[in-house]
C-alpha cells in the first residue's frame, strides 16, 4: 500500500521540490540581474578568480533567472536542473565551503545541488510542460 501511495503522490512532490527550488532560483538571478548588474557580479567574480568574470557574470545571472523559470514552468527540466547543479557545485567551493561551513551557509548552495541533482536524475514531476511536450511527441518519447 506504501509503495502504491508513493507512485501515486511522487510526482507531486517532485512538483513541489521543482517549483520552489524555482522560485529560489528566479529570485537570485533577479537579484544577479536588477540588483548588482553584470558589473557587480563580475567584480564580485573577479574577487573570487573566477576565469572570464564578465562571460561568467552574464552567464550565471542569466542561467538562475531563466532557469528558474524553467524549473517553475517544467520546461527543459532536466538539462536545465544539471546546469543549475553545476552552478551550485561552483558556488559551494569558491564561494562558501572557504569561509566555513555554517558561514554564510554551504548547506544552502549544498542543498540547491542536491535539489538540482534529483530533478535531473527524475525529471520534472507533475504540472510541467515537459510531460506536455512528450505527450505531442507520441509515445516512448518519454519528458525532459
Amino acid at each position: 500500500m506504501a509503495a502504491n501511495g508513493s507512485a501515486r503522490y511522487g510526482g507531486w512532490g517532485l512538483t513541489l521540490l521543482r517549483v520552489v527550488v524555482g522560485v529560489v532560483f528566479i529570485m537570485h538571478g533577479k537579484q544577479k540581474l536588477f540588483d548588482f548588474g553584470f558589473d557587480g557580479v563580475s567584480e564580485m567574480f573577479s574577487g573570487l578568480g573566477v576565469p572570464l568574470p564578465e562571460f561568467a557574470a552574464v552567464g550565471v545571472s542569466l542561467l538562475e533567472f531563466g532557469g528558474g523559470i524553467a524549473l517553475v514552468l517544467g520546461l527543459l527540466t532536466r538539462p536545465v536542473a544539471l546546469l543549475l547543479a553545476a552552478d551550485m557545485a561552483v558556488a559551494t567551493l569558491l564561494f562558501h565551503l572557504p569561509k566555513g561551513f555554517y558561514n554564510p551557509g554551504v548547506e544552502f548552495t549544498l542543498t540547491l545541488f542536491a535539489a538540482c541533482i534529483a530533478l535531473a536524475l527524475n525529471g520534472p514531476g507533475e504540472a510541467a510542460l515537459d510531460r506536455v511536450i512528450g505527450r505531442r511527441r507520441g509515445p516512448g518519447a518519454g519528458s525532459s
